[in-house]
């Protein structure tokens, strides 16, 4: 499983920048659903920024359904009309960037259900890439080393597993920012790891089982500190 954190970016403005810019080329051209946007090269080119830039803005856009790429072909308007189109940009573009304690509550709410449709749904190649995960995970603990990238290839292994192409989406966005900023939050101690290592093994037994209210359970074990943080409790 490839790692990305796609939460990542330093360039958010001048992203918004081209967001308005690529709406505006739309409008001012009248493109209609199914008709094709110009070229990266020819964007980056127009907007003076770098294909890479556009390249993120582009893959913003289609996240939200506006826009849409079809290999060796190009860039799309998506079948929505221009009305919808203009106000999903102004949303888009009014979007800000979500508090830690609310990305942590929405991962709480959102891995309690995909835990529960991963131990219902999963295969047994589901089961190898979560063992593959815990394993990795459990070496990098032992030898007293970060294990933070397996700690999330875990749960992204198990949001795989749930069958549910939008969750799995919305675990790849928030997941990788909860983890990578847990030092910076002081939300685990690091001393944990043993423990982790057995709450992985749990919530995976569980998962392997298939049996959908130990998994939850678990997982709430599993997420006992999370608890802690976002609740006060």
């Amino acid at each position: 499983m490839k790692l990305e954190i796609l939460t990542k970016n330093d360039n958010q403005e001048l992203q918004h920048e081209i967001i308005s810019k690529i709406r505006d080329l739309i409008n001012h051209k009248n493109l209609e659903p199914g008709d094709k946007l110009p070229s990266e090269r020819m964007l980056s080119e127009r907007f003076e920024v770098s294909r890479s830039n556009v390249r993120e803005a582009i893959q913003k856009l289609e996240f939200y359904g506006i826009l849409k790429s079809k290999p060796q072909s190009g860039t799309f308007v998506a079948d929505i009309g221009q009305v919808a189109m203009n106000g999903m940009m102004d949303d888009i573009l009014g979007l800000e960037d979500p508090d830690f304690k609310s990305l942590v509550e929405t991962r709480i709410l959102l891995e309690l259900k995909t835990v529960r449709l991963a131990a219902q749904r999963r295969t047994d190649d589901d089961l190898e890439k979560m063992q593959a995960a815990l394993e990795a995970y459990k070496e990098k603990v032992s030898n007293n080393e970060d294990a933070v990238q397996e700690d999330l290839l875990f749960h992204l292994a198990i949001a795989q597993a749930c069958r549910n192409s939008t969750i799995n989406r919305m675990m790849l966005i928030i997941t990788p920012e909860i983890i990578n900023n847990f030092e910076k939050y002081h939300v685990c101690d690091k001393d944990q790891g043993a423990i982790r290592v057995i709450e992985h093994q749990n919530i995976f037994e569980a998962i392997k089982e298939q049996n959908t209210q130990k998994a939850k359970d678990m997982m709430k074990v599993h997420f006992k500190e999370l608890y802690r943080y976002c609740y006060n409790i």
